[in-house]
């Protein structure tokens, strides 16, 4: 496969917080750098596992910029600005643009519900309004809508810097289509860590990853072999880490995910509300499921 210009890891990083929920911007920078020497490609920053309903604006430039600050030019950095206004989307797209990132991420109009063309105009309208690069994100479990192939690929072709789309519908008939109709130059990546195998042999390039966050080095691994064809030891790797992808999912991401980080020793604070921090039971499971991973 020819490499991607994002790469085949992309990290969704969390957002760390103090012990008052207050942003921790020198553990920002901390955590991007454990991520970039842990190997992933790219990361993205404020999106959903980086907490981006609850980190207002201003307080996404703030992490952004660490982020930016912190990575010296290492990896690309990709700053999620999309929200369920398209003008909003616009504006704070072309704040972010001028603080060195490297590429934007812009999720499906949740709430709202537009139909198919509205969904076109929307993702157009910010294509043509910036300069950087966009990745698509489609996510029906928590837009209640599905963007289908044949709009997401009008845009492919349309807009030459839309250059990719993160997929977590789990419909492998719909990452067949994108991949078999996309034109040169536009890459689909699994936006769920277990679905990372299938889109891959189906076409995909590679994943953008919750799991990194805990297990940069592992899921590394994963799409590297799958990438180079090696689908017996992809397979092998997947399967030793599965139980992990899967247990942090037990509930709203990422709530386990800073559990996982904090039982590794690398804490990062708690969630905000309305989401909870993990209860005595499930940091329980999830440390036995490390241990039985090897990650702990």
């Amino acid at each position: 496969m020819t490499e991607p210009r994002f790469g085949r890891l992309i990290t969704a990083m969390i957002t760390p917080f103090d012990s008052n929920k207050e942003l921790d911007l020198p553990r920002v920078g901390q955590f991007a750098n454990r991520l970039i020497e842990g190997g992933t490609d790219s990361i993205i920053v404020c999106g959903t596992t980086g907490e981006s309903p609850t980190v207002f604006y201003p307080q996404k430039i703030e992490v952004i910029k660490a982020v930016v600050e912190a990575n010296e030019g290492r990896v690309p950095i990709i700053a999620n600005v999309g929200d369920n206004c398209t003008a909003d989307t616009i504006d704070f797209a072309k704040d972010v643009q001028a603080l060195g990132v490297d590429g934007f991420m812009c999720v499906v109009p949740y709430y709202n519900k537009p139909p198919q063309e509205g969904l076109y105009q929307h993702f157009k309208s910010i294509a043509e309004a910036v300069e950087l690069p966009v990745i698509l994100y489609n996510i029906p479990s928590r837009c209640v809508i599905n963007m289908k192939p044949e709009t997401t690929l009008r845009l492919a072709r349309e807009c030459e810097n839309i250059v990719a789309i993160k997929e977590a519908s789990g419909d492998i008939d719909q990452v067949r289509a994108l991949v078999e109709g996309a034109p040169e130059g536009f890459v689909v990546y699994s936006g769920d860590d277990s679905f990372t195998l299938p889109l891959m042999q189906a076409g995909g390039v590679g994943v953008i990853s919750t799991t990194s966050n805990v297990a940069p080095e592992r899921m590394k691994q994963i799409v590297e072999a799958a990438a180079a064809g090696d689908w017996e030891t992809a397979s092998a790797l997947n399967e030793r880490l599965l139980p992990l992808m899967n247990g942090l999912f037990e509930t709203t991401n990422p709530i386990l995910v800073k559990e996982a980080l904090s039982l590794a020793g690398f804490p990062v604070g708690g969630v905000r509300l309305p989401l909870v921090d993990a209860t005595p039971e499930q940091s329980a499971r999830l440390r036995s499921i490390m241990e039985g991973t090897g990650v702990l």
